[in-house]
């Protein structure tokens, strides 16, 4: 049994997802751009996605940031951060979930979040505006980018988000999981560390698997 468990555990970490621009097993890239770098050492990203990442209106997938006017540069950092972590990391296996998108095969559902990194995102973004909660979902693409729904407002994030919580959970549909784990528990995922000091992921994943 201990066998079987252990391939199971294994089979989950050090992943890449079945998505649409993963590459199929992780490794070092030395070119990852900008906020991507963290995961230079072994990712499941390529320098262009990483560079992608980081443009207003990407290739990646047409979305744009600005769909009720210009976001925030401090809060635009952790979108970009968050599509580096989804894009990038190896970490994410346990909560490797089936996806039925036409674009890929599988997401991430329930990734525990350290409370600092969800906390900092919905602070730097509640003056940000967007009018939808769920951005997986519901929009207007007949432009061939995401516009906001017929009769959706544009409202300031702390309205549509009126906590770090419900950021964290709804804006992906439960992609993230907010919890009340701190950065170097070993308990929860970090968006942002000091790529000097390794990556703290690595334990996370191998704890839940």
């Amino acid at each position: 049994a201990t066998a079987a468990a252990t391939v199971t555990q294994d089979s989950v970490l050090n992943i890449c997802m079945d998505a649409k621009h993963h590459k199929t097993e992780p490794g070092p890239e030395g070119q990852l751009y900008g906020q991507c770098v963290l995961w230079k050492d072994n990712a499941c990203c390529t320098a262009n996605t990483s560079m992608e990442a980081h443009q207003d209106q990407s290739y990646l997938y047409n979305f744009n940031w600005d769909h009720c006017g210009a976001m925030p540069e401090k809060c635009k950092r952790h979108f970009i951060q968050d599509t580096c972590l989804y894009e990038c990391s190896p970490n994410l296996g346990p909560w490797i979930d089936q996806a039925d998108n036409s674009w890929r095969k599988e997401r991430i559902r329930d990734v525990p979040l350290c409370q600092e990194d969800c906390e900092q995102w919905w602070e730097d973004c509640h003056d940000a505006v967007t009018c939808k909660a769920n951005w997986h979902t519901g929009w207007n693409w007949t432009t061939g980018t995401n516009q906001c729904p017929k009769g959706a407002m544009c409202q300031k994030f702390k309205y549509v988000f009126p906590t770090a919580a419900a950021l964290c959970e709804q804006v992906w549909s439960g992609s993230y999981r907010y919890t009340s784990h701190h950065r170097g528990s070993g308990r929860c995922i970090q968006m942002w560390f000091d790529p000097a000091q390794g990556n703290p992921n690595v334990a996370v994943a191998q704890y839940y698997a």
